[in-house]
């Protein structure tokens, strides 16, 4: 036999078997548009201008590689499902002379046809989705909007070099089991399910190994994201390769548990449920952990996402406390007085109505939190470990002005307000100085500057000036030119609207540049333009990426669903005609479907509870520190997403209850 008939041959049965090859067509392109848009999103330099550009990055990369094992496992799920169908072809061909060398061959231009339409197909599709995203994202920004499309090589590269791989390791599973059969298994293939599968305790047992290895990486981590890329990369892959073992083992162990309960067993139902899931639980399984994992990603891009939108507002009140603020380095009292000056000289030009107005003087100290006590460190030698903290030491009579109060301290005493990380100690021990804790506050000063950092921070009310100027002197000669110099803030309210203030910010910034003043022009109106925009354009990458996986989603289980009902279809029709009624058959295939359905979401919301410390901490990187908003958020999406879950096993219910109906079964 020449190539030429191979060609003509695998052509052919790819048309006839159409109605079971367009579906895998359609999900191999499907996913790798997915891929080469995640990680074209990863790559295109249009997200380098956004907030938290890195964070975006490394989600978008982590999600990436993500998506590469689940395309591998997806693939090789559903392509069993196929070629559990063409069995019974490949063994006529066989009993008809055609050896297993030659049906490889077939199969072969079958799977090469296969994955040219379905990579060219997914690659132009993902060009096209990844334009039609950033459009939408330029026009959420008010950007500009630039002709043509944006393509990496590299995505390009990325892409054909996985799929190639994907599909060789599809190609040799499948000519292994043509192989490894004879031509009466071949023939009956279709109608055979697998061996009853007994419970491999080792995969149960490294199961929950990795899957609590991954959960405890994210609970005891303390570095920030970005220093524990690494950690948190390995809990996801933990996690992700854990799950199927747990699916794998778990579920067997529920259904033989099941088993054993004979009053529950031994009902038409349950009996003829179980009996049918144990005979195929070992690929049930595998789809059962696809659609936990990929709910689980569904969960995580939307909850964290429009938890930025959500508490959007909080973010900018914290990191701008005034509509304008102004922060000045350094300890020329005269030169600050002259830029003071010269603010009020540009509101009075402006003819500017301030309604709020806050003066005060802060250091900010650097420290590391050890055994003995906090070490002062340089700010410049601030690396961003874990123990690392800020003190920011204002003065009684400025916190008291600032927030309205009318607090009292000695000498030696001080009031303490924690940003994130309670104040456990009664006592501040720092530059051979000893303060006593008189209060916990529960307010504090607006500072951007201490909302930005990434590290614990503590307000610190010492008793009068003299006191910071001590503090001061002690830092100067510990640490000498490295030392934090004592800083003026000033910030105030006008009653312009957001484009006015727009304008002002701009003739502040122009005004200090041409006086070179040393200082931070800050504008909340500016801020807030350009944190809509950014969190926009997270929540839109959040919610593309989710609306994604949950169509991966439901393609998983719509496959699930074709497959249980062919291999169901025969059984309950002989069932029916040995004496069960169509009542009994209707019960028992509700009860097969809803048995261990609904564990994935089950284990998915598990998974997103495991996982909250590490996303807290890429929010913490953006500045959300809302927990209490981001908790009640992904409540609220995981409640939503078990509706939907919901909608969609009923959905796809009714095609497996029309094939199945096809056996001689009517189910109304």
């Amino acid at each position: 036999m020449n190539n030429r008939f191979f060609i003509k041959f695998a052509a052919g049965n790819i048309k006839k078997n159409g109605n079971s090859y367009i579906p895998y067509i359609l999900i191999c392109m499907f996913t790798a548009a997915m891929f080469y848009i995640v990680k074209s999103l990863s790559l295109n330099p249009g997200l380098e201008t956004m907030i938290g550009a890195d964070t975006l990055n490394y989600i978008l990369h982590l999600g990436s590689i993500v998506i590469a094992l689940f395309a591998l496992v997806f693939l090789l799920y559903a392509n069993s499902f196929l070629i559990k169908r063409r069995k019974k072809e490949f063994g006529v061909l066989n009993i008809l002379g055609m050896e297993k060398r030659h049906l490889a061959k077939t199969l072969a231009w079958e799977m090469f046809y296969v994955f040219i339409i379905s990579l060219l197909g997914g690659i132009v599709l993902g060009v096209v989705l990844d334009k039609v995203m950033f459009l939408l994202i330029v026009k959420i920004i008010g950007g500009e909007i630039l002709l043509g499309f944006f393509i990496a090589p590299e995505t390009m590269i990325t892409t054909i070099i996985l799929f190639v791989a994907i599909f060789m390791l599809i190609y040799l599973s499948s000519v292994y089991q043509i192989h490894m059969e004879n031509p009466v298994e071949l023939l009956q293939g279709s109608n055979l399910g697998e061996k009853t599968p007994k419970i491999n305790w080792l995969i149960g047992i490294l199961g929950i190994l990795f899957v609590g290895g991954g959960y405890l990486i994210s609970l005891i981590t303390e570095k920030p994201i970005f220093k524990a890329a690494p950690y948190f990369f390995c809990a996801v892959i933990l996690v992700v390769v854990g799950t199927y073992m747990l699916f794998t083992a778990s579920s067997i162990l529920l259904l033989r548990i099941l088993q054993e309960q004979k009053s529950y067993y031994y009902k038409t139902k349950h009996f003829i449920s179980i009996s049918n899931m144990l005979y195929r639980m070992k690929q049930n399984a595998v789809g059962l952990a696809n659609i936990c994992i990929l709910s689980t990603m569904v969960l995580v891009m939307i909850s964290s996402t429009s938890s930025l939108v959500l508490g959007m507002d909080d973010i900018i009140e914290t990191q701008y406390p005034n509509d304008f603020d102004l922060y000045f380095d350094g300890l020329d009292w005269k030169h600050n007085e002259k830029a003071y000056d010269y603010i009020h000289q540009i509101q009075q030009e402006q003819k500017l109505n301030i309604t709020a107005e806050t003066y005060y003087t802060y250091l900010l100290v650097s420290a590391i939190n050890g055994k003995s006590g906090f070490l002062p460190v340089p700010a410049d030698t601030v690396t961003g470990e874990s123990n690392e903290v800020n003190f920011i030491f204002v003065t009684l009579d400025d916190y008291n002005q600032t927030m309205h109060t009318d607090k009292f301290l000695n000498v030696g005493e001080i009031l303490v307000y924690p940003s994130r990380k309670d104040f456990a100690y009664k006592t501040l021990n720092i530059f051979d100085k000893s303060y006593m804790v008189k209060e916990i506050l529960n307010k504090t000063i607006g500072n951007g500057i201490i909302a930005e950092s990434e590290a614990d921070s503590y307000l610190i009310v010492v008793s009068d000036r003299e006191e910071m100027y001590s503090l001061y002197e002690s830092q100067k000669k510990e640490f000498g030119d490295a030392a934090s110099n004592i800083c003026s803030f000033y910030g105030f309210d006008t009653d312009k609207n957001g484009g006015e203030q727009e304008e002002l910010y701009n003739l502040f910034i122009d005004a200090f540049a041409r006086q070179e003043y040393q200082g931070i022009v800050e504008s909340k109106a500016d801020a807030k333009a350009n944190q809509i925009g950014a969190y926009g354009g997270f929540f839109f990458i959040g919610a593309f990426l989710g609306i994604l996986f949950t169509m991966a989603m439901v393609l998983i289980i719509y496959y699930k669903q074709i497959s249980e009902g062919y291999d169901d279809r025969g059984r309950f029709a002989i069932m029916q005609k040995i004496g069960m009624s169509r009542k009994e058959v209707k019960s028992s295939i509700n009860a097969q479907v809803r048995t261990i359905f609904f564990l994935p979401v089950i284990v998915a919301g598990i998974h997103v509870a495991a996982a909250f410390p590490m996303i807290s901490k890429m929010l913490l990187k953006l500045n959300l520190r809302n927990t209490s908003l981001f908790i009640k958020n992904t409540i609220i999406c995981y409640l939503v997403f078990t509706i939907l879950y919901f909608i969609i096993y009923h959905l796809t219910a009714k095609t497996y209850y029309k094939i199945v109906n096809k056996g001689g079964i009517y189910m109304p």
